[in-house]
């Protein structure tokens, strides 16, 4: 009785440390199973996307390379590592976001492991570029920093990822979210593929979504499957109001969802616990933004300053075309920093020679993209292909003479521009907000010349929900105190709907 007793003791001091010792961190395993191949497919497409960009053409033979074998023999022993590893390990991140562990979250890590042998290099080295970036805005919306792994997920840091749905950029807005949260979609610009401007938006997002359910995990899941089958699922539970506890009843995708996040964040900070060592791919951490007054050609720019034009691309992926349609309203071109002073020194020759380029020669410029050959392996759809690439379904058709209804045949070629052909027209409507885009940089400049200025030309801003002096002065480059000065302003209050002169 007495033996039977101690074990009793025992037992129950046992289970009193692994409640103690993990408060949140364990959860109850899901009854259902997440398929990881499902997403892996999504991965992949994004990362082979990846690969045809400028930084990962030069560095591809670094990255195959890499791999190295002591990653693929503890790859091997994956299955040995216990769970408690994992979770001091998740524990020790100190995060705001909860790093539960089960079983699902388990899976996912053991897909990363196998994939960032592979891409470790790209993802650290990208991470390096844009992540200040997204920590800098998540921090000034009130979104916890470890949301910046969400684009690993999302996207695999790729700013031309396209999902089948339509999603587009490194945080994959779908076009009514990204129009609803004031990014232009035009036939020439789209801003769900500005870095800067998108983390803006997904800020905005995730911290309206942690304000509907507070619980960042159920944020996630909104900001993956959308509120209303988030309500669903919780009315579908009974009224529970956490994520592992409405799982059952999410979409499939949602359910791999804040698991596969949980896992990102958990590689990207253990990656070197699994033997994975990372080399370097040489980016341009140091750039600048110019903001320009007139339509700018990247042809004409890389003509005057040596910027390769692929190298613009990369670093401006919110413009679908070379023409940057800045007549109308005020654009921002990203350059690297050391080709800054030969930009300015031929701004106006840059000007002069892209308004004749683009009008002139409009769709033979455009034409000059890039044009790269596919062959169709087997199982590949005209969706895989497209988000592969990053281009749209019905661009990929039309470029190849194929109808909605036409099949793939294996074997066959498809043809692929990198740059989307489409007719350079500079028209745009008018608009009253005239914002300016920024991209991820450590430095930040406005250079304007007193001749580059438009003459008697004011800017007006109309203020929305939400806005302040200063947030609205850092997106015209002016300070609070000019636009109080312009509009005889005696406070600083606002109200949604007021007119404001900015310049």
């Amino acid at each position: 009785m007495d033996k039977l007793f101690r074990i009793y003791i025992v037992s129950s001091f046992l289970l009193f440390l692994s409640v103690a010792v993990s408060p949140s961190a364990m959860a109850q395993t899901p009854k259902q199973g997440v398929d990881t191949s499902y997403f892996n497919k999504i991965d992949e497409a994004n990362f082979d996307s990846l690969l045809h960009f400028f930084y990962m053409q030069q560095y591809a033979k670094q990255a195959t390379r890499h791999q190295n074998r002591r990653a693929s023999q503890m790859y091997a022993e994956f299955d040995n590592i216990p769970d408690s590893v994992f979770i001091r390990r998740l524990q020790n991140l100190h995060t705001v976001v909860p790093m539960t562990y089960n079983s699902e979250v388990r899976a996912f890590i053991k897909s990363y492991v196998r994939m960032m042998n592979r891409r470790l290099d790209a993802m650290l080295s990208l991470s390096e570029y844009y992540f200040p970036l997204f920590e800098e805005t998540l921090d000034r919306y009130g979104v916890p920093e470890e949301m910046k792994y969400l684009t690993i997920v999302e996207s695999a840091l790729n700013p031309q990822a396209t999902s089948r749905a339509g999603a587009a950029g490194l945080w994959q807005f779908i076009y009514s979210s990204g129009r609803s949260y004031d990014l232009e979609i035009s036939s020439l610009v789209d801003e769900r593929r500005d870095p800067y401007k998108s983390t803006v938006a997904a800020a905005r997002l995730l911290r309206a979504l942690y304000k509907m359910y507070g619980d960042w995990q159920m944020a996630m899941a909104a900001y993956n499957c959308g509120p209303g089958n988030v309500n669903k699922a919780i009315a579908r539970s009974g009224g529970k109001r956490t994520f592992w506890e409405i799982y059952p009843y999410l979409p499939r995708e949602t359910r791999g969802y804040v698991p596969k996040y949980i896992a990102a964040t958990y590689i990207m900070n253990y990656y070197h616990e699994h033997g994975m060592t990372a080399g370097h791919y040489v980016l341009p951490i140091q750039v600048d933004t110019i903001h320009l007054h007139g339509n700018v050609h990247m042809g004409v720019v890389e003509r005057f300053t040596g910027i390769p034009k692929q190298q613009l691309r990369q670093l401006n992926p919110q413009y679908r075309t070379d023409v940057v349609p800045a007549s109308s309203r005020v654009y921002a071109l990203c350059v690297p920093s050391r080709y800054l002073s030969k930009f300015l020194s031929n701004e106006d020759s840059i000007y002069k020679v892209s308004k004749d380029s683009i009008n002139v020669n409009a769709v033979a410029n455009v034409a000059q993209s890039t044009v790269i050959y596919h062959k169709v392996g087997k199982g590949e759809t005209w969706n895989s292909i497209a988000a592969k690439y990053g281009v749209s379904v019905s661009s990929l058709r039309r470029w190849n003479g194929k109808s909605r209804k036409s099949t793939l045949k294996v074997g066959s070629r498809l043809k692929i521009y990198q740059q989307a052909p489409a007719v350079a027209s500079t028209t745009q409507s008018s608009d009253t907000t005239k914002a300016v885009s920024s991209s991820p940089t450590t430095t930040k400049t406005q250079q304007t010349k007193g001749n580059d200025k438009p003459a008697n030309k004011n800017v007006y801003h109309t203020v929305k929900k939400g806005e302040n002096l200063s947030t609205i002065a850092k997106k015209y480059g002016t300070t609070p105190q000019q636009i109080r000065k312009l509009n005889n302003m005696k406070s600083d209050v606002l109200h949604s709907g007021q007119r404001l002169r900015i310049r």
